[in-house]
């Protein structure tokens, strides 16, 4: 509880102190802006439809001005995914694919052999995996998970661009605050827990999700995403497959104090960047994490055919998977409720593979939504040494889409 407060204090504290940037303010989504998605979403078009799904995120948002490594400021925090709830302790089936490996997802050798996701699949900064990682394990120890030992599931993705993130601002309180206090039910996104410090094609990123459903055999199933968005170039980006960058005007990350030291050579200062284009081909390098819940009875084989298919729905929106980025994707199935058991024979129900592309489609539509999601809710940001990233331009995105 102390923790708790301390963390609400910081948020009150930073956001007086960085007007431009509100957790109060209503969280728009992508389709508030006209933009069109193909395929039929849940009821909160988040990775929450899939019943028993869990999501938790503590938010550290505290200080400006110059880097001073251990203080700040501070942009970072954690967002946790409980696949069956924070009661549980039931496996599910799951599996993973790396697009391009400069990232780190923990875990998933042990999940590549056996099938199975324990625990919670949790995201965070790049510095800070091994302390989130054994939060989770001591998250499973006192929930009473029977196995002896336990490889969690915890991936990352950079955010030294706005953070401290030398200063290892996450600790194991505020990993298990986010486990402790994951629910069921609307998601925030944007500018919130892992994903605060984060960039997504050249504008402020974070966490989005979307979710799809579909039919068979007069059953419905439904299928979500939740994405950490960090990569990308700016000049590639595509939504609804037209080119964002021909179209707006928004400039790219700059310093706004000119009296601080500039940490990285592709931002200018913001005064001159008004009378000098940008290249934009000389930004950064970045990473996704893509996390995929169902309750489609998918077993493992199936799944990891399912987990490749998120590399179409960012080829979609521009991405080319660049050098250095860690673009990792975990999938898990909630179907078997509370059968699946290492210790005894039970019987699973297996989706017929001959329809599985109705599956891919559903994780294809609901990644590219929670990529834009991701960047639409998502505001402009200042961070280390003054560095501003600015949100995705929403009004001009509207008037594109609704052909003002």
């Amino acid at each position: 509880m102390k923790i708790k407060k301390i963390i609400i204090a910081v948020t009150f504290i930073s956001t007086l102190l960085n007007p431009i940037y509100s957790f109060s303010e209503e969280q728009s989504r992508a389709r508030d802006l006209g933009i069109p998605f193909h395929g039929t979403t849940g009821p909160l078009n988040a990775i929450t439809d899939v019943k028993g799904v869990e999501v938790g995120q503590v938010t550290l948002f505290e200080g400006n001005g110059a880097l001073i490594v251990g203080k700040g400021p501070i942009r970072t925090g954690v967002t946790s995914i409980l696949p069956r709830g924070k009661n549980s302790t039931v496996p599910v089936f799951g599996a993973w694919f790396t697009l391009n490996a400069s990232g780190e997802m923990t875990g998933t050798t042990w999940l590549e052999e056996r099938g199975l996701i324990d625990g919670p699949i949790s995201i965070t900064n790049t510095h800070s995996v091994g302390v989130v990682r054994d939060a989770s394990v001591a998250f499973m120890v006192n929930k009473g998970w029977k196995a002896r030992w336990h490889a969690p599931v915890v991936a990352e993705t950079y955010d030294g661009v706005l953070n401290d993130i030398n200063g290892f601002h996450v600790t194991k309180e505020h990993a298990l605050e986010a486990m402790n206090k994951a629910q069921s039910g609307p998601v925030e996104e944007g500018v919130v827990g892992g994903g605060t410090g984060m960039i997504c094609n050249g504008y402020k990123g974070g966490i989005g999700t979307s979710s799809r459903t579909f039919e068979l055999e007069e059953q419905s199933y439904t299928l979500g995403v939740l994405v950490q968005c960090n990569y990308g170039n700016r000049r590639l980006l595509r939504i609804a497959g037209k080119p964002i960058e021909e179209l707006t005007k928004t400039p790219g990350p700059c310093y706004t104090n000119p009296n601080l030291k500039r940490h990285f050579s592709f931002a200018p200062y913001c005064e001159k960047e008004k009378q000098a284009k940008v290249d934009n081909n000389k930004g950064r390098d970045g990473s996704i994490i893509i996390v995929v819940a169902t309750d489609a009875p998918l077993l493992p084989h199936q799944l990891k055919r399912l987990i490749k298919r998120p590399s179409l729905a960012l080829g979609r929106l521009g991405a080319v998977s660049s050098g250095g980025s860690g673009d990792i994707f975990i999938a898990f199935s909630t179907a078997g409720g509370g059968v699946l058991n290492e210790d005894t024979s039970v019987e699973v129900k297996m989706f017929p593979n001959n329809t599985i592309t109705t599956v891919f489609e559903a994780v294809i539509d609901a990644t590219e939504e929670a990529v834009v999601n991701a960047m639409v809710a998502a505001k402009t940001t200042i961070g280390v040494a003054g560095i501003k990233i600015e949100e995705l331009p929403k009004d001009q995105i509207s008037k594109i889409f609704n052909n003002y």
